[in-house]
């Protein structure tokens, strides 16, 4: 889905007597949507006649597809402009060029044929039709199973989901258990699941059967997940590569940074730490053969730096979470073998020295002292932006984020140690300084007082005010890392909102926005909120992470990707708004969801994590887990677990069942028998050794934990945020400005929060006008709208600012440049350079006068549709210099020219992030000359888009300059 080239496609197309080995298109077609992770599980076949077809078993959703090569070199849509919901048994006639996807609504599992009809080459045609399903026979997975156990689930409707365990052999060494389930699943399938303990990983003994089996799920799709070779049709032509991996998921079946990182954190690299260390190398990348560095480029000449895959706008640095690989390259350092490790952190160093070089570059905001880039995992705009930032990802671009941020303190602490222990004083202390500061930074400018709660995100350029909006990612990051205090931790715990099913990971949900980043709980993410409360001793929020992933991974029969918030549903299926219908996109067994169990278990309930060089012991079981998981069992076992070439069994005992609340101390530990610390030193294990943690008193610890409910069909103010607000009129007569607040359709019962250059000047106004007697030449205003009765703020409005500025089009003489320029057309209403940045391209605007000293902005004003706005590596990556008459460079940094939209008439320019500088009164020149971005490096050379398989791509379309004055 990251051609440019749709139209590829249809000139392959010729008549069906001419058809090839792939039928008339000339190359194989998929039906690629969210119902298989937009991947090539479901081929077309040629039936002759110029008609592709396709049979799918699909479940209930409204599922988005498309038609699709390979290696998305085409895509079909049936309008490019609009999304259809498509009726079986009716044709639809197919547009060749890229588009928004389209729906198909399905109430209950049922197969489906798709057809395609190819005979008109420049016109094919779709066709879907419902099949009968097929009669299955009834199987009883438990039958002749020794031993079972049944769980009832409550659901959130009053009714309950009930899970059967069985197991054939309680006795055995490595148990086969059966799991079955009432509940409807997300995919088709049968209702159960059979699986077996895997070789070589560790196996829970707690006499819950189901506890137990659940462990043992884990264990087996970590194992299906590890694989010889990955492949994503967007890349090595959609052929497969060869890799001793991990790959995401069931519907996933490559390598992303951000999710491989989380979950070797979270619990595969103690398990397979040689794996994740071949899995974390995949993401690393040095920049392609015959690049040129550009000066300003930092670190070494080859450039290994870790990869951006994903995110907003063309990739890096829009999105800048890449430094994420640094939670799970600690962890496997931490369980590699000494000869294993070695090689490992001197790689690892070079890589991070040079990610966090160019990041320093690229993304830091001095005067804030944040980086910038949109938020970690959150990718996906309109879940958890504002509407309007898909017009304007330059904002996104310069916008800080809490979660990003906490990336970039652990990926300076990590290479900070990596170099002391190289012998690296100099650039040790360099790095240790940069973490300080950064955590310095999010405590000053993220921290909300009155919430509690670290924001989750600052507004971009023109606004810059911390938000009031919240994720559960960023907030138990920041308690895991230590960047939260104590105190601060405390709060974030007690007053972070949960549902009846748990925690979601944005707060408040975003109105009008289907399930998915919005409306939903992450186990990776819960996973997260565990291990915070275990830090902060919050027994409340322990207990509600706890049920949160042993009742998704029990009713679902797998670890799943993401669920429905209120409702813990798999899918929230809401026939009266189909278009809210979400997860829209989940998968069984995703890796970070499998990654969050096995750690739930080993870490949390357990309490083993690694060191440096020493084990530490701190389970963290509360009276609730205690008493409702463990019943009367006086003690719990892991057995064979692996650390460093040795066998650990680890035995907790527990106290007798209390009906009180908190979590219980460690009372003593011993090592073979023998008393010993909660921390083990390596060196003093045997081949084979075993552990016994003695739990004692128990301590009540914190309580607090906030609680909230809603109906899931509905979109209560309780839950929600509004809809944020718009400036339809700013007006600046050189004394006031007069500001008409928009509505934007909220409800009655929501005021209206103003901002100025990021400072709330106004509080819970009217829509309307609203007169600010204060302004002065250069500020910009922003508007947040605020439920009075919940207190759910919304995102900020757009900004706008006072003054036109100073505007410079590529027609005026003063611009120099090698292009010539091109005319205005009816796609793009304006002369332009195309497609300038390769190597060699100049731009230059000379004698740009500057009339008064003070503050300003420098933006380019372009257009880059490389790709679409949510793919790609192509963002626009360039170097800005302003130079005073003596020719003396008076500003320079790195300007970002995203991704944007394209439509087919009158598409709209957009601007750069902004160069600020303080300038005097004089002239000034203006250069542009070339950065880079992640289309440079090696690992892409096989992309299928632009930056790919043709070289690095760096261009974008300018329109002009523009430079404002600011406040």
């Amino acid at each position: 889905m990251t051609a440019t080239s749709h139209w590829l496609l249809a000139a392959l197309l010729v008549s069906g007597s001419a058809a090839s080995a792939q039928g008339p298109a000339g190359k194989d077609l998929f039906i690629r949507g969210a119902f298989n992770g937009w991947g090539l599980d479901n081929a077309m076949v040629y039936k002759g006649k110029g008609v592709y077809e396709a049979d799918i078993l699909i479940s209930p959703g409204n599922h988005a597809f498309k038609v699709g090569s390979k290696d998305w070199s085409a895509e079909w849509v049936i309008d490019p402009n609009a999304s259809i919901k498509v009726a079986t048994d009716t044709d639809y006639r197919m547009d060749t060029s890229a588009g928004p996807e389209d729906y198909l609504f399905v109430k209950t599992t049922a197969p489906y044929k798709f057809s395609v009809d190819v005979t008109d080459p420049k016109a094919p045609r779709l066709r879907v039709t419902r099949l009968p399903n097929p009669a299955v026979a009834a199987i009883d997975p438990h039958k002749g199973h020794q031993q079972q156990v049944v769980q009832a689930w409550p659901t959130f409707d009053g009714k309950q989901e009930t899970v059967r365990f069985s197991v054939q052999d309680a006795a055995a060494a490595q148990r086969t258990y059966a799991q079955s389930t009432t509940m409807q699943l997300r995919d088709p399938g049968p209702q159960y699941a059979l699986y077996s303990e895997p070789e070589g990983l560790p196996v829970a003994r707690t006499g819950n059967l189901a506890f137990d089996a659940l462990f043992a799920l884990a264990g087996f799709e970590m194992k299906q997940n590890s694989v010889s070779e990955i492949k994503d049709g967007n890349y090595n032509g959609g052929a497969a590569i060869a890799c001793a991996c991990f790959e995401t998921g069931e519907k996933w079946h490559y390598v992303w940074t951000r999710d491989l990182s989380y979950a070797a954190d979270l619990g595969l690299a103690m398990l397979d730490p040689a794996r994740t260390r071949n899995s974390l190398d995949f993401k690393l990348s040095p920049f392609r053969k015959g690049v040129v560095k550009a000066p300003q480029v930092a670190g070494s000449q080859d450039g290994l730096q870790i990869i951006q895959d994903t995110g907003s706008g063309g990739s890096w640095p829009v999105s800048t979470d890449r430094v994420t690989w640094a939670f799970g390259a600690e962890e496997a350092l931490k369980s590699l073998p000494a000869a294993e490790r070695k090689p490992f952190a001197a790689r690892a160093l070079k890589a991070l020295a040079n990610t966090i070089e160019n990041d320093r570059i690229a993304a830091f905001d001095k005067e804030s002292g944040l980086y910038t880039g949109e938020q970690s995992f959150l990718d996906w705009r309109d879940q958890s932006y504002a509407a309007w930032i898909v017009n304007d990802l330059s904002s996104m671009a310069s916008s800080k984020s809490l979660s990003t941020n906490v990336g970039h303190y652990k990926a300076l602490t990590l290479t900070a140690s990596l170099a002391a222990e190289h012998g690296d004083d100099a650039r040790a202390r360099k790095y240790k300084a940069w973490a300080r500061d950064l955590k310095k930074a999010i405590n000053t400018r993220l921290w909300l007082p009155g919430e509690g709660m670290y924001s989750s995100l600052s507004a971009g350029h023109f606004d810059g005010a911390a938000m009031h909006k919240f994720d559960w990612l960023g907030q138990s990051l920041a308690i895991v890392t230590g960047i939260a205090d104590e105190a601060k931790a405390r709060s974030i715990l007690s007053r972070y909102p949960h549902g009846p099913m748990g925690a979601p990971v944005i707060y408040p949900q975003q109105p009008g926005i289907p399930v998915y980043h919005n409306r939903a709980m992450w186990p990776f993410v819960t996973a997260y909120g565990l291990k915070a409360a275990a830090i902060g001793g919050n027994a409340s929020v322990a207990d509600a992470a706890y049920d949160t992933l042993m009742r998704g991974a029990a009713v679902n029969l797998s670890n799943m990707e993401n669920l429905e918030w209120l409702s813990g549903q798999p899918l929230l299926l809401d026939e009266a708004n189909p278009s809210l219908i979400g997860p829209v996109i989940n998968s069984r067994r995703q890796l970070w969801s499998v990654g969050a169990y096995l750690g739930m278990v080993v870490e949390n309930v357990f309490g083993v994590t690694l060191e440096a060089d020493s084990i530490r012991l701190r389970p963290f079981i509360t009276a609730k887990l205690r008493r409702e998981a463990f019943g009367t069992a006086e003690a719990i076992t892991l057995r064979r677990l692996r650390l460093h070439g040795k066998q650990v069994d680890v035995r907790v005992e527990l106290p007798p069942a209390s009906s009180a609340t908190g979590y219980y101390d460690i009372d003593k530990v011993t090592l073979n028998g023998v008393p010993a610390q909660q921390q083990i030193r390596l060196d003093q294990l045997k081949a084979n050794n075993t552990i016994t943690v003695t739990l004692g008193a128990l301590r009540a610890g914190q309580q607090a934990i906030r609680r909230v409910s809603a109906d899931p069909y509905a979109e209560s103010p309780d839950v929600f945020g509004p809809r944020e607000p718009v400036i339809t009129r700013l007006a600046h007569d050189g004394a006031a400005v007069a500001l008409d607040i928009g509505a934007g359709g909220n409800p009655a019962g929501t005021v209206y929060n103003v901002y100025r250059d990021g400072k709330l000047v106004a509080a819970r106004v009217a829509a309307g006008t609203w007169r600010d007697a204060r302004a002065m030449a250069g500020s910009c205003y922003a508007v947040e709208a605020q439920f009075e009765k919940s207190g759910n703020r919304s995102h900020h409005s757009a900004p706008r600012c006072t003054g036109a500025g100073l505007q410079v089009p590529v027609t005026d003489a003063r611009v120099k440049s090698n292009l010539g320029i091109q005319p205005s057309s009816v796609r793009f209403a304006a002369p332009h350079l195309k497609d300038w940045g390769k190597p060699g391209d100049r731009f230059a605007v000379d004698a740009v006068r500057i009339d008064s000293a003070g503050q300003y902005r420098v933006q380019i004003q372009y257009h880059n549709g490389a790709n679409q706005i949510n793919l790609g590596i192509s963002g626009g990556v360039k170097w800005l210099m302003l130079k005073n008459a003596a020719g003396r460079v008076v500003a320079q940094g790195v300007v970002q020219l995203p991704h944007a939209r394209v439509e087919k008439e009158n598409t709209p320019l957009v601007y750069s992030t902004p160069l600020q500088a303080h300038l005097a009164a004089g002239s000034y020149r203006i250069e542009l000359s070339d950065f880079y971005n992640m289309s440079y490096l090696d690992s892409n050379s096989t992309f299928s888009a632009a930056g790919g398989t043709h070289g690095p791509w760096n261009r974008v379309d300018i329109y002009g300059v523009r430079i404002l004055k600011a406040n």
